[in-house]
């Protein structure tokens, strides 16, 4: 019998990462595991906004195939808008072609980081660390529903009321309202002959 090729990624170049100045400029995308108390796994798509380290989507179940990826940005997208961009890894997921469908028919550029290279992606790797170790850690769950309603509530904490180090003692939702506060008064400016 022949053994099935694996497949071949296309060569990865090395992007620059640098912090976004406005939001949708560039969302980043991982995954994360765990356990129930019964032994069942669960994983938990992870969509964060690198301007300001919004958690815009913390998906969790047993499976998250390709469609649910795509279902789940859909989401996000129709409350927050479409980004410029999406950073990622090689996971199967992510290199489907649904996911390629999806880029191509949204005009949103995927970019991948190099295989191996997780510190290329390093707002998803602190966001996860900081998700595992406040909420996936601390806590044992018996039903993926108890995960679902417990994380949608971690991640509405994590946004309005948990100050960030990176953001200067911030949340991600002051740093946004921030933001469009500067746009206003400079369109503002703008208007007025300023």
């Amino acid at each position: 019998l022949r053994r099935p090729l694996k497949k071949r990624l296309p060569k990865r170049e090395r992007q620059p990462v640098e912090a976004p100045q406005a939001p949708n400029e560039c969302w980043a995308l991982d995954f994360t595991s765990d356990n129930l108390s019964t032994g069942q796994s669960f994983r938990s798509l992870n969509v964060i906004d690198e301007f300001n380290r919004e958690a815009l989507e913390v998906e969790v179940d047993t499976s998250l195939p390709a469609e649910r990826v795509v279902r789940t940005l859909d989401h996000a997208v129709a409350w927050k808008g479409l980004p410029k961009a999406v950073r990622m890894d090689n996971g199967p997921e992510f290199i489907s072609e649904k996911m390629s469908l999806w880029a191509e028919k949204t005009q949103v550029e995927l970019k991948f980081i190099q295989p191996g290279k997780p510190t290329q992606n390093p707002f998803a790797e602190r966001f996860n660390g900081t998700f595992r170790l406040e909420f996936l850690s601390p806590n044992l769950f018996d039903d993926i529903d108890q995960v679902c309603e417990a994380a949608f509530e971690w991640k509405l904490e994590y946004n309005e009321q948990r100050p960030h180090q990176a953001l200067n003692g911030l949340t991600p939702e002051l740093v946004l309202q921030n933001h469009r506060k500067q746009q206003s008064l400079l369109i503002s400016g703008t208007n007025s002959g300023g």
